[in-house]
């Protein structure tokens, strides 16, 4: 089976739209959601609706956590913390009450979900190094950890020394973001996984950035959260 896996979309519309784009042209039915579907974009509530529609499996992000109780983005940035705010009085009920039902971690089949690491899910760790990602295996029994939260796409292998997706080891892969990269390339990201072959693909692809940062503007966002999104800042 060949899994689409998505996650820090951050509200931004137009980076959706082109991902699930370019998954139903590899003609892929099951797609899951790392969180942060919603914060720093203008389009919260269609963030939503296409992830309830769209995905099987959705995991709670720390952007969505403060989107529902805004005391949990005390530690944002302050162009993060009006977002939160912002988003707060935008969700309709409907989404709002979804967000607010979705676990911090989920295990499907060979896979483990968590936004951003297994040993802590509501820590909100950011796994960027090789001595935080060696405490993570002990934390999941699965062939693969699936994590986002980062923003920046990543493979590493149970020795530490492996960052290259193969049969014969554990991994935590790291997907991207689709709404806002920060690896210093503009375009979208996430992953292709597929469970037969036992391959993973990290796709990168263009999308609308003028239209997503008009939207930021728009909703009358802080300017900075519209101008990075041509930086994969």
């Amino acid at each position: 089976m060949r899994i689409a896996i998505i996650s820090d979309i951050h509200s931004n519309l137009q980076a959706l739209k082109a991902a699930f784009s370019r998954i139903d042209a590899e003609g892929i039915k099951e797609v899951y959601c790392l969180g942060d579907i919603v914060g720093y974009g203008g389009n919260p509530n269609e963030c939503v609706a296409s992830v309830r529609e769209r995905c099987s499996y959705v995991v709670l992000g720390n952007h969505d956590l403060a989107a529902i109780d805004t005391t949990q983005a005390e530690y944002f940035t302050a162009p993060g913390r009006t977002a939160a705010i912002w988003t707060n009085g935008t969700l309709a009920t409907e989404h709002r009450d979804f967000l607010a039902n979705l676990p911090m971690k989920c295990v499907e089949d060979s896979c483990t979900l968590v936004h951003a690491s297994p040993d802590s899910p509501g820590g909100w760790q950011y796994v960027l190094s090789l001595q935080i990602a060696r405490r993570q295996f002990d934390h999941f029994t699965t062939d693969l950890c699936l994590i986002g939260h980062t923003h920046v796409p990543a493979v590493c292998g149970e020795d530490l020394k492996t960052f290259v997706f193969k049969r014969g080891m554990r991994f935590i892969v790291n997907v991207g973001s689709v709404g806002q990269p920060r690896d210093g390339n503009p375009q979208l990201s996430f992953g292709i996984l597929d469970t037969e072959a036992w391959t993973y693909e990290n796709i990168r692809a263009d999308y609308d950035i003028e239209g997503a940062a008009a939207a930021i503007l728009k909703a009358g966002l802080p300017p900075v959260l519209a101008a990075r999104l041509s930086q994969g800042l």
